[in-house]
């Protein structure tokens, strides 16, 4: 059954939804949002371009699918531990949306552990008989976004922004910088950017400091790419 959205209010008495009334900016989390459709979107393709037994391959793709799982484990542990409470405590009549979002987070942990458990023995390896597992719950964890980012951008992040502080907002970006595995951060920005509808301008004038962004331009492209190279054409 579809969801029926609040309005962007919540329950907070005399608030019309207009900007004037929002306490935050929650857009963020529909840009970090496309960097999990877009990287999962294309995992599946990633793996199917492993040869057989290419265990080279297979560890780079296998370390750009860890960097993805890690990301999202980060992101949906963040809103499990400091949003949905605040949620339902500021906006009672969101309580309905919340507990779904808490059923379709329990749905997606089922197949992001079924990642997590299969891609060790494929990045050592490369065999198909491994891939196997991994498509598998990349499929699993492809239905379950298809569901479930619409349906929180839809019912939740107006929310957010009625009941939400900015400095809340900056502890859920933190906690995911945090998790980002050791030596992925170029990749995991890169990812960011590329997956914004502009290429990631607007999001690096908003997200970044000036020094960030010449480090970017300066050093961070240049390992983006090289790692997303690694991932379609091993070995040159």
């Amino acid at each position: 059954m579809p969801a029926t959205p609040l309005p962007a209010s919540g329950s907070l008495p005399g608030d019309d939804g207009s900007p004037d009334d929002r306490t935050c900016d929650a857009s963020g989390m529909i840009e970090i949002h496309r960097m999990f459709r877009a990287g999962f979107a294309e995992a599946p393709s990633l793996v199917r371009g492993v040869a057989e037994g290419d265990a080279s391959h297979a560890d780079a793709v296998g370390g750009h699918l860890d960097m993805l799982a890690v990301g999202l484990h980060a992101h949906h542990e963040g809103e499990d531990s400091r949003l949905w409470g605040a949620l339902v405590q500021r906006a009672p009549r969101c309580a309905t949306h919340v507990a779904r979002m808490q059923a379709q987070h329990a749905a997606m942990l089922v197949h992001l552990d079924a990642l997590d458990a299969a891609l060790p023995a494929w990045r050592k390896h490369g065999r198909a008989a491994e891939a196997s597992a991994v498509l598998a719950a990349l499929d699993g964890i492809n239905a379950a976004l298809e569901v479930h980012l619409p349906d929180e951008e839809a019912n939740i992040v107006p929310v957010m922004e009625m009941t939400i502080t900015p400095q809340e907002i900056r502890w859920f970006s933190e906690h995911g910088r945090r998790a980002t595995p050791k030596g992925k951060s170029w990749a995991q920005l890169g990812a960011i950017l590329a997956a914004q509808p502009d290429g990631g301008e607007a999001w690096q004038r908003e997200h970044l400091p000036a020094p960030a962004r010449l480090a970017w331009r300066l050093m961070g492209r240049r390992r983006y790419e090289a790692e997303r190279a690694s991932l379609t054409r091993p070995g040159r």
